[in-house]
């Protein structure tokens, strides 16, 4: 999980989305995605997923358990 703050921030910026724009989108402070960016906190398990969902990449991948950036498949 060392690497979620730099998989963020990289995912933010490939979508030229800065943090205020992020924080925003998942209604927090601009100051708490500072501090996932820098390592400083953690998301819950809902932001998580939020984020993964804006995105498009699975959890696994945004906490470094995987290079596969896709979700997992729809099992609807």
């Amino acid at each position: 999980m060392v690497d979620f703050g730099n998989t963020l921030k990289s995912l933010r910026l490939q979508k030229n989305m800065t943090q205020a724009q992020l924080s925003q989108k998942l209604g927090l402070t601009k100051s708490v995605i500072s501090a996932y960016e820098t390592g400083l906190r953690l998301p819950s398990y809902d932001v998580l997923i939020h984020i993964s969902k804006i995105f498009n990449v699975s959890t696994d991948y945004l906490l470094g358990l995987t290079n596969e950036k896709k979700p997992y498949p729809s099992t609807k």
